[in-house]
């Protein structure tokens, strides 16, 4: 990450995640019906707001493009997640630690996460009523063909997801948390990965500015 934030972005991360966080789930926009006290159904607009979700959502997709200081998440010059998978063999996304989940599981939840918002996006309702979060991580190891077809789908989802992203909409509070959520997601799941293997990671920020 290249700016310097007024706050500690891995005790932010820390406070949300459990700790048995390879399972990780988005679970916003919820049903309208919710009498959930962050239930504010007033509208609102996102048009002073798309430029900035689809620059962080970019960032972390299709890498860190601009010069050193100008990036929100990554260093400069990282690929995003979608090039640091095409690194990956079927064997390394098939590799775990201590037990956890595949790499090609959390490729797979994460592109579930993003089909169910690009739902939303397109169809409204509330797809995420009877989503099947578990199926995704049961992905175990994977060939060739399998580890293709997660990664193009993650890689069609999640330019959908940005592309939706910039387009401006009327929005309760709830459903602009979901989207904001679909940001912080990812970015769970791009360091979840790159923990697991080292090939996928970016630069170092001691790399960047030297």
């Amino acid at each position: 990450m290249d700016r310097d934030l007024p706050f500690d972005t891995r005790e932010l991360a820390a406070a949300h995640i459990d700790h048995d966080a390879s399972q990780v789930e988005l679970v916003l926009p919820r049903d309208r019906d919710s009498h959930s006290p962050c239930d504010d159904r007033q509208a609102m607009n996102t048009n002073e707001l798309t430029r900035s979700l689809t620059t962080l959502f970019s960032e972390l997709i299709d890498g860190a493009k601009a010069p050193v200081g100008g990036n929100f998440v990554l260093n400069s010059g990282d690929p995003g997640l979608l090039a640091s998978l095409d690194k990956l063999s079927a064997a390394d996304a098939s590799g775990s630690v201590h037990g956890g989940a595949t790499i090609a599981a959390h490729a797979q939840h994460v592109r579930y996460g993003l089909s169910l918002m690009n739902r939303w996006a397109t169809k409204g309702g509330n797809p995420f009523a009877d989503a099947k979060w578990d199926e995704a991580w049961k992905t175990p190891a994977v060939n060739d063909a399998q580890w293709a077809e997660i990664h193009a789908g993650l890689a069609d989802e999640a330019h959908r997801w940005l592309e939706a992203l910039g387009a401006t909409r009327d929005v309760s509070a709830v459903e602009l948390s979901g989207m904001i959520g679909s940001i912080v997601h990812l970015a769970y799941h791009v360091g979840a990965i790159r923990q697991i293997a080292a090939s996928a990671r970016g630069p170092r920020d001691d790399q960047v500015r030297s």
